[in-house]
């Protein structure tokens, strides 16, 4: 299994800890194909610019995307690369879990709470519970 791991780059690197958490567990299930995102030396500037280029930076992250079975994302810190691979997830017809913390004391945008339905799965958490959040979620995918 393929998986596309969505968390905030260059909208704040604040959860980068939990990152990696959540892909540890990920890992369990199959290969995660934005392993990087966890990687606690990248800062909000993102990945080097300079030698790949937003550009390439984009199309090798919408291929991943493609190329994924699943897509789980930590959406507690705002961003727009977050809220954009989430929307052309959702036209992919993917299956998506949309993780959230409310005791960040943020309010998640309803138009990621709103998704929430066949195909794509929102659920509060606490950082203690996160594991065994993904878990319930990857046993219902190999339940249908």
């Amino acid at each position: 299994m393929k998986v596309y791991f969505c968390g905030s780059i260059r909208g704040g690197r604040d959860d980068v800890h939990l990152y990696r958490k959540i892909i540890n567990k990920l890992q369990s299930y199959g290969s995660v194909l934005t392993e990087h995102v966890s990687n606690p030396e990248l800062t909000d500037r993102g990945e080097d610019a300079t030698v790949m280029g937003d550009k390439a930076i984009h199309d090798r992250d919408v291929e991943w995307l493609t190329q994924s079975d699943v897509i789980v994302a930590e959406v507690t810190q705002p961003s727009l690369g977050v809220g954009y691979e989430l929307g052309r997830a959702v036209d992919m017809k993917k299956r998506i879990l949309c993780l959230f913390r409310p005791s960040s004391g943020r309010s998640l945008s309803a138009m990621i709470r709103g998704l929430d339905g066949e195909l794509v799965v929102v659920r509060d958490y606490r950082e203690d519970e996160v594991e065994n959040v993904v878990e319930e979620f990857f046993s219902t995918l190999q339940r249908t």
